[in-house]
């Protein structure tokens, strides 16, 4: 399909896939409950005739695109859960459910992705590629780990690709702008509770108790210590205790405390190191303050690394779709977590940023005014477009 062609496409299909996307805005489902979701992808899909596959982790859909007789294969991927959030927005697409809302922008991915599944039926019907592009619209990232138990269930041995890509949209970037970076994305993110026990007692005579809440707070500051003495400077890594429960009256010492927080890294090994410098100072504050401590690592989605061949061919592909000047290149890595981080650990990928407008009238993430900007899904067809375009180009 030329620029052209695709130009002239892209109005129609626009109006249409924005309908789509206000639609799933609507009715925002958690993750794998995406049962309506998933079904509403499901009927467009058999409406333009794409072969797709239900059920990989629960809700998940995997829809395939062959042409010619080359082996070469690509994933394009789109999340599609929504958020345990009341929206405050007024608008008439706003969310029907209590409680949840699309507040991160899901529910464009989805759609652009559906764009762009019928721009590419246009390329099939023209041979203009050869070899086979994957569609894979996932479940539950919010936290949940779809994109794991998507890998799990053989996501890459019963639809094997070479490279997987990937995009979110990002308020705050320029519309039309695309980020492309090589190496750490978005980071990991690991879960902690740290649960002190001591001996409660009145609150006028500390000597005969043992205090939870003087341990618990030097526990809170020592551990920014990791981050501040124990870590490389030019090593990223958040410690953030965001929950101390203790106590029910003024007048007494708790027996229990109890901490808990996030730990966010960029490199696997200082996620290592950060949890066994945690678990050190909890051995240190037991002995200092005569409490136990039971302490609780959880880990969570590994960091989002982008491998150096798909990212140069994001970057090329973005320059040729929006222009090189639309193309950032220069970005620091995000602290937040995302799991499609599991997929680029099993073959080559590329996350990208595609910018979804100023922070005027267009909210950040997951804040109960947001809304996906839907002047930007021609960018985000053109770029799925043009990735399969350039990676399975006719030889």
């Amino acid at each position: 399909m030329t620029r052209d062609a695709l130009s002239d496409l892209l109005p129609d299909l626009t109006t249409r896939i924005s309908a789509f996307r206000r639609d799933i805005h609507a009715h925002p489902e958690l993750a794998f409950n995406e049962h309506r979701t998933a079904g509403k992808v499901a009927e467009h899909l058999e409406k333009l005739g794409i072969t797709y596959h239900r059920g990989i982790a629960k809700t998940g859909i995997v829809a395939s695109l062959k042409c010619g007789t080359s082996d070469r294969a690509i994933g394009l991927r789109a999340d599609m859960d929504a958020l345990p959030l009341a929206e405050l927005n007024t608008f008439a697409h706003h969310s029907k459910t209590a409680g949840l809302m699309h507040a991160c922008g899901h529910d464009g991915h989805t759609s652009m992705l559906l764009g762009a599944a019928e721009s590419l039926l246009k390329l099939q019907q023209a041979n203009a590629f050869d070899g086979t592009v994957y569609l894979i619209f996932q479940p539950a990232e919010e936290g949940d780990g779809g994109g794991r138990v998507m890998v799990e269930e053989g996501l890459f041995e019963r639809f094997p690709m070479q490279m997987v890509f990937g995009l979110h949209n990002w308020p705050g970037m320029p519309a039309g702008q695309i980020g492309v970076m090589e190496g750490p994305v978005m980071a990991g993110t690991d879960r902690f509770k740290i649960e002190i026990t001591g001996r409660g007692g009145h609150a006028a005579m500390p000597h005969q108790a043992v205090d939870t809440v003087v341990a618990g707070s030097s526990l809170v500051n020592a551990v920014q210590s990791l981050v501040s003495r124990n870590t490389d400077p030019l090593d990223s890594v958040v410690i953030s205790i965001t929950q101390f429960h203790a106590g029910t009256a003024d007048n007494v010492l708790p027996e229990v405390a109890t901490l808990s927080g996030t730990v966010r890294t960029l490199d696997a090994s200082v996620q290592q190191r950060t949890e066994m410098g945690m678990r050190r100072i909890c051995t240190g504050i037991e002995a200092t303050y005569g409490v136990n401590i039971n302490f609780t690592y959880v880990k969570g989605y590994p960091p989002t690394i982008n491998a150096a061949m798909p990212s140069e061919i994001a970057r090329q592909v973005a320059r040729r779709v929006l222009g090189s000047s639309n193309v950032v290149t220069h970005l620091k890595p995000s602290m937040g977590a995302e799991d499609f981080a599991y997929l680029a650990q099993a073959v080559p990928g590329c996350y990208v940023w595609l910018g979804n407008g100023g922070r005027d009238g267009n909210c950040m993430l997951h804040n109960a005014y947001y809304d996906f900007n839907d002047d930007i899904i021609p960018h985000g067809i053109r770029y799925w477009t043009g990735l399969v375009e350039h990676v399975l180009a006719p030889a």
